[in-house]
């Protein structure tokens, strides 16, 4: 199903929690995209690397977010999602984190990588 989706996509935005294992499966995505790339569809572009789940007083956070950057090079979002319990508790009633509680961390992040995706691209 990665595969379709990537074939039919012209970007794709990388969502990367600051966390061991993720670490692990970023670069077999990151081989699944050149494949489609180079095979499949050449205009398909890395839009970014997202971090998430990042709590700042984690050693192990900081880390993973330092080789995220090293790894992407510039791609990396200036926007970094905090862990954040409000953003856990939006799914479990059905709404997304802006209509569940705007105000909150997660919610503020989220809207601040939508300002920086329309700056990116030259929205206004």
């Amino acid at each position: 199903m990665t595969v379709n989706v990537l074939v039919a996509a012209t970007s794709v935005l990388i969502p990367v929690q600051c966390e061991y294992f993720a670490l692990e499966g970023l670069a077999a995505l990151f081989d699944t995209i050149l494949r489609v790339q180079k095979q499949l569809n050449q205009k398909l572009v890395i839009e970014g690397a997202l971090l998430t789940m990042y709590d700042g007083r984690l050693n192990l956070s900081r880390e993973v977010a330092e080789e995220v950057r090293s790894y992407f090079q510039g791609k990396v979002f200036e926007t970094v999602v905090m862990r954040n319990v409000k953003l856990s508790e939006a799914p479990s009633v059905g709404k997304p984190i802006i209509h569940y509680d705007i105000m909150s961390p997660g919610a503020k992040n989220y809207l601040s990588l939508a300002q920086e995706i329309m700056r990116r691209n030259g929205a206004q």
